[in-house]
């Protein structure tokens, strides 16, 4: 009876052996999920202080030539501050957002002064401004691909049962708000 009591024995700590690993599979596949999630984020990041680095000299640049536009560059300011103090996902999705509309506002307004457009740093500035729009556009994708990939992993089977031992939480999309996506409106003092 011994012989069996030992095979059991062997046969129990096998399994327990095998649940072990598997939990520490799915604990090792959540963190990296996690911090895929934290590195695209860390992307949109850069590319929206590289924008907000880039409108000191758009504004600089306009000032010359809109002396009419003064509450449009202020706004540009005040949005880009919006921008460079939001921490969160949410913060920063409301205020990438707004700056996109005055930003929008400045290029349509643009149109008014030939000399602007024709202006050689203006249309440098223009040009890194448009490739930095597709870099933060790819980044918001990826980085709510990633948080797909992340938060459908926390709910899963037996996953959801590890996660919540663990302290894994669910992670916010960069999204705007619905009211956020209207058109912004920007009126002009004399």
């Amino acid at each position: 009876m011994i012989g069996g009591d030992l095979l059991m024995l062997f046969a129990l700590a096998a399994i327990l052996g095998l649940i072990a690993l598997y939990i520490w599979y799915i604990y090792n596949d959540l963190v990296s999920s996690k911090m895929r999630v934290g590195e695209a984020w860390s992307q949109i990041d850069v590319q929206l202080k590289r924008r907000a680095d880039l409108i000191p000299n758009l504004v600089e640049t306009v000032k010359g030539y809109t002396k009419h536009e003064k509450k449009l560059l202020e706004n540009i300011t005040r949005a880009r501050s919006a921008l460079l103090s939001a921490s969160s996902p949410k913060e920063k999705a409301q205020a990438d957002n707004q700056l996109s509309g005055v930003l929008k506002s400045l290029f349509a307004v643009a149109e008014n002064y030939p000399n602007l457009k024709a202006n050689e740093n203006f249309l440098q500035l223009q040009k890194e401004l448009a490739d930095t729009e597709d870099k933060v556009s790819f980044s918001r994708q990826h980085h709510n691909t990633m948080v797909m990939e992340y938060n459908t992993k926390l709910q899963m089977f037996p996953n959801a049962l590890i996660a919540g031992k663990f302290n894994f939480r669910d992670k916010e999309y960069y999204e705007a708000k619905k009211e956020d996506r209207k058109k912004v409106e920007v009126k002009f003092g004399e």
